[in-house]
């Protein structure tokens, strides 16, 4: 990747920045970029803790699909290995899983639950025609709630702004993260 085009902040933070990078978690180059805009950053840390908390109405490897599904659609390396790197164990994911959600396709032959191939096939919908036709749909509806299907749409649009963000700002990879040519 190339350089930065908004260096992520470095320490010592002023006290603003500090307090709004302790409630977002990690002080990762994603967050302390967002910090730039520290309205926005705190702003942002109510919805995506949303996102990534048991408040959130699918499970950690129903939203470890979407998330990592999203982040390699859009090419975006940064957030997609800050996510393999703290999830993908902790979603059960193997190798080929992965390397599906990263280059494959829902059909592959390591999908065999039909609601993951449901959410792969609606991020890819999503991604490409920014909809989901209605047999999809009914499909999502035959494994999710109304209330399921919701969350998944916003967490797809989410990280889909993220990706944006992350890429259009050259966020610089984090040390450690996975690259996609490792899978």
């Amino acid at each position: 990747m190339t350089a930065a085009r908004i260096a992520p902040l470095e320490a010592p933070f002023d006290p603003p920045v500090d307090a709004v990078l302790e409630k977002m978690g990690p002080r990762i180059a994603l967050f302390r970029t967002f910090a730039h805009n520290i309205e926005m950053a705190d702003a942002m840390n109510s919805w995506g803790s949303y996102e990534l908390s048991k408040r959130l109405s699918v499970s950690l490897r129903i939203r470890e699909i979407v998330i990592d599904r999203v982040c390699a659609l859009c090419r975006c390396e940064y957030e997609w290995g800050v996510h393999v790197a703290f999830f993908a164990a902790k979603a059960g994911f193997d190798d080929a899983q992965v390397r599906s959600l990263t280059h494959g396709s829902p059909s592959d032959a390591c999908w065999t639950s039909p609601a993951e191939r449901a959410v792969l096939s609606m991020v890819d919908a999503l991604h490409a025609d920014a909809d989901v036709d209605d047999e999809l749909w009914a499909t999502l509806r035959s494994h999710f709630s109304e209330a399921q299907v919701l969350d998944l749409l916003l967490l797809a649009g989410w990280y889909h702004a993220i990706s944006y963000a992350a890429n259009a700002a050259r966020v610089p990879l984090e040390d450690g993260a996975p690259r996609f040519v490792d899978y």
